[in-house]
């Protein structure tokens, strides 16, 4: 099993999608890293040689590609940055709202979550 950046790469995926499950590497980053590297990318990661591995590892390394835990931290500050001033985003995000612009009366489930239903109160008992 090959391990770049910290994240295991699933066996039997070829490499150009198992990349792919590395937080900040996409379809085209990830064809761009593999050719950099100059890996195929119809090789399964289970039969990738130790050799090949540290190429990649080296091409997102030294090619300052931004992954996993630096990329999370950097998005986390620029929301946050969003919030402390104020605008219009970093409030949207504050609510969990979208803040693209897109419309919140219906749909919006993915970030107002799921529907929430009103509990009805109990009827009281009456007295005969």
């Amino acid at each position: 099993m090959a391990r770049i950046s910290g994240i295991d790469l699933p066996p039997n995926k070829r490499i150009d999608v198992a990349l792919t499950y590395i937080y900040g590497i996409g379809p085209a980053k990830s064809s761009w890293v593999l050719g950099k590297a100059g890996v195929e990318p119809q090789i399964r990661v289970k039969d990738l040689s130790e050799a090949q591995t540290q190429k990649i590892s080296k091409v997102i390394q030294e090619e300052e590609v931004i992954v996993e835990g630096e990329l999370r931290q950097k998005v986390s500050t620029n929301i946050k940055r969003l919030q402390d001033i104020g605008c219009y985003r970093g409030m949207r995000h504050r609510r969990g709202l979208p803040s693209r612009g897109q419309r919140t009366h219906t749909n919006a489930r993915t970030r107002k979550g799921p529907r929430r239903m009103a509990i009805a109160s109990k009827k009281k008992a009456t007295k005969k």
